[in-house]
């Protein structure tokens, strides 16, 4: 696939290593977390790819093109910081500010605000907005220009759970447009639910980049449940697919070293005599992938 980003052997030192020779790329049509907590290096990184921060060492291309400059700029939408929008005017007058400064003409004011629901909301004044409905006039502001790339620095900071299901809703529906995305966060939970892609950053390093599903090397797990337990554990133990078997809260749980459906293994089961009252494939949380990986680090 073509390739929006290229990051090689990024590194920003101030007094300490904030940004430790990363290197990782983002696909057309994706969307990328940028995951770590604060203190991470994600701001950073976002800071020198958008050239307002001198990276110490490393290089990166934009579109096959070296560096940021003015007319990659012209391609992305990014919020790093909360935009400084006016609070007596309404949302429509900020954007149409927002508008003159880019170049775009008005038209396309109703178009973002509808994509971040607030068309209904866009002659109040900006004031009168609850931190959601900021956080997605922010990402109406980012779209104006009608970006390729679109950059997003913790969306989700201080919002209770419907303003994160909004944001997350919004993100999901941009991407469908064929928007690349690059989301960062310290939620475990909302990059799961909404990236393909991640880079993973502890300390300024980046300790892993790739497709969410291909995170862990584990082919994850069944749980299961039948009514003679032990006929259950034994069988599944001799059918040397499993590299463990155990029972947890009244259910079996068994790790797949060897890949099967949940329909072939219902198929064998019941051929032993063995029906099945719980049967789930299931893919470890990316919480669990997450602390397995930082686990592996310190070692």
């Amino acid at each position: 696939m073509e390739k929006i980003l290229e990051v090689k052997n990024l590194t920003k030192k101030f007094k300490h290593i904030a940004v430790n020779n990363i290197s990782f790329d983002v696909e057309k049509g994706n969307v990328y977390g940028l995951l770590g907590p604060n203190g991470s290096g994600k701001s950073t990184t976002f800071g020198m790819l958008l050239s307002t921060i001198n990276p110490t060492s490393g290089s990166w291309k934009w579109f096959g093109k070296e560096g940021t400059d003015t007319d990659t700029l012209k391609k992305i939408g990014a919020i790093i910081e909360q935009p400084n929008f006016y609070p007596y005017l309404s949302a429509e007058k900020n954007l149409e500010i927002v508008a003159a400064i880019k170049g775009v003409p008005n038209k396309r004011i109703d178009e973002v605000l509808d994509t971040v629901n607030l068309l209904a909301r866009k002659q109040d004044a900006f004031k009168t907005y609850s931190l959601g409905m900021k956080q997605r006039l922010s990402i109406a502001s980012a779209l104006l220009a009608n970006p390729q790339v679109l950059i997003l620095d913790e969306p989700t900071n201080g919002l209770d759970p419907e303003g994160i299901i909004q944001i997350r809703d919004i993100i999901n529906s941009i991407a469908k447009s064929g928007t690349t995305i690059i989301v960062a966060s310290h939620l475990l939970d909302e990059i799961e639910k909404i990236c393909s892609h991640v880079i993973v950053l502890k300390q300024g390093t980046a300790i892993y980049s790739g497709s969410v599903d291909a995170m862990s090397n584990t082919k994850g797990f069944f749980e299961l449940k039948a009514e003679n337990t032990e006929l259950l554990i034994s069988t599944l133990n001799q059918l040397n697919i499993f590299s463990s078997v155990k029972e947890r809260e009244k259910l079996i749980i068994a790790q797949i070293s060897e890949d099967i459906s949940a329909s072939e293994l219902n198929r064998k089961l019941f051929e032993q005599g063995i029906s099945l009252s719980h049967l789930q494939k299931k893919k470890e949380s990316l919480e669990t992938q997450f602390l397995e990986l930082v686990k592996q680090t310190n070692s």
